[in-house]
């Protein structure tokens, strides 16, 4: 599941270091001294730039309930496959939207969101089938880390693309060609569940399913709780985590290179560099969160709210005070090494409210991911449309210090509210009648 969340991130993430060499001056180092070639090829104000950045999010959002709730109904395999082969198709003509009409660039933004906006439901339709309750933290959050090594790769591959005689339009037929790759690969290896898998034993289809509690056959045959899920305090615990983590992790996904290039003065492709630096620290704290949370959990008996708590809370506090830190010192060396621990430490969020959703209602956890990520893609729009409006002056550290102080904020309100209402129970909506029947057993003895 590295490999496909990478993806996900690459075809979302581009257009952050794109529109930087799409709204620059042609230039080149001759003896080393820099000169303008030509003006830039774009001449969108700030706010028309937060537009295009945030237009991504408004077709994501929109399609976050519907994925999770077809995933949970068909299955995630396709959903998620077709999510991201049809992202592919659009990111491969971004270049002639753009060429046309900053607003047919944006309609296309949009139309990506929609598709890509199923697959992270899906993603946990599919672990719902295959990761047993021990091994279900690292099991998915080494799924989740392909998300920050699809966004270091971009981000470090974009820079040298948009540098490259291919110029900035390479980088969405890079990314755009790979991904439609990815997706005929996934289409003949990837199975939906254990049971359509052709090297698995009965022994290993019965450990995941028993331990699991139900089937596959079982969980089509249930219907979601509608009332009960909108009603549960755990899951809106986990919705708003989600949206906490996301405001950081996307103001500085779709800003950062800007932030590099105008206050820290870096070069594009230098800033594309140090822009990935955060998202390689949280890619790396990701997978270790996972492994701890289960080593503490299935070694050591720690309560799996308690798990949930300490990592998520614990990532939110850090956060907050590093992101203030970043703000009050603003020079080159201290905010790289202040914003790469702000945004590296949500890797350990991930380790709690990301996987909280199979903790309390497994069989329903895309339905769960579907609606706390509909909250969580609200920062995708909000942000770097605020952004724009706060960051009058590029170039001004004061305005971009308000957006710093503003992340801590939200850090420290989201470690309050799943402090106090997150939980790591199966939520009694969320048990399953009568159990799992074991392949081992005799049906005649019954």
């Amino acid at each position: 599941m590295v490999l496909p969340t990478a993806n996900l991130y690459a075809l979302r993430v581009n257009l952050s270091v794109a529109i930087v060499a799409m709204i620059s001056n042609r230039t080149i180092i001759v003896n080393g001294t820099l000169e303008t070639l030509s003006g830039p090829e774009f001449n969108w104000s700030q706010q028309m730039r937060g537009q295009i950045l945030a237009s991504f999010f408004y077709g994501y959002i929109v399609t976050q309930l519907p994925g999770g709730f077809l995933s949970h109904r068909y299955g995630g395999k396709y959903v998620f496959g077709l999510g991201i082969f049809l992202t592919a198709l659009f990111t491969l003509i971004t270049p002639l939207m753009a060429s046309w009409s900053p607003y047919l660039l944006i309609g296309c933004r949009v139309i990506e969101g929609l598709f890509e906006g199923v697959t992270y439901p899906a993603i946990h339709a599919i672990w719902a089938k295959w990761a047993p309750p021990v091994e279900r933290t690292k099991l998915a959050t080494f799924g989740f880390s392909g998300s920050y090594i699809g966004t270091v790769l971009a981000l470090v591959i974009s820079g040298s693309l948009a540098e490259s005689t291919a110029e900035w339009q390479s980088i969405f037929y890079v990314f755009g060609s790979l991904a439609v790759i990815w997706f005929l690969l996934w289409v003949i290896l990837v199975t939906e569940s254990p049971v359509g898998h052709p090297g698995i034993t009965n022994a290993e289809l019965d450990y995941i399913q028993n331990s699991l509690g139900y089937s596959e056959d079982q969980t089509k045959q249930v219907h979601p709780p509608w009332l009960s899920i909108f009603k549960s305090a755990p899951v809106w615990a986990i919705a708003v985590a989600h949206f906490v983590e996301n405001w950081g992790f996307y103001t500085w996904l779709t800003e950062l290179p800007t932030f590099m290039t105008h206050v820290l003065r870096f070069h594009i492709k230098e800033g594309s560099f140090l822009s990935a630096l955060p998202y390689l620290v949280m890619g790396i704290v990701v997978l270790m969160g996972g492994y701890f949370a289960d080593v503490l959990r299935s070694t050591f008996g720690v309560p799996t709210v308690v798990v949930r708590k300490i990592f998520t809370c614990g990532a939110f506090a850090l956060q907050a005070i590093f992101m203030i830190a970043a703000g009050y010192l603003m020079s080159r060396v201290a905010a790289i090494a202040c914003l790469t621990v702000a945004v590296g430490i949500g890797g350990f969020a991930w380790a709690g409210f990301s996987v909280n959703h199979l903790d309390i209602a497994p069989q329903f956890a895309s339905i769960l991911m579907g609606l706390s990520n509909t909250f969580a893609t609200l920062p995708g729009i909000i942000s770097p449309s605020l952004t724009g409006v706060i960051v009058s002056n590029e170039e001004s550290s004061g305005d971009w210090q308000i957006v710093f102080y503003l992340a801590a904020c939200i850090y420290g309100i989201g470690a309050l509210v799943y402090g106090i209402l997150a939980s790591g129970e199966t939520q009694s909506w969320a048990t399953m009648p009568g159990g799992y029947h074991s392949y081992n057993e005799d049906p005649e003895a019954d």
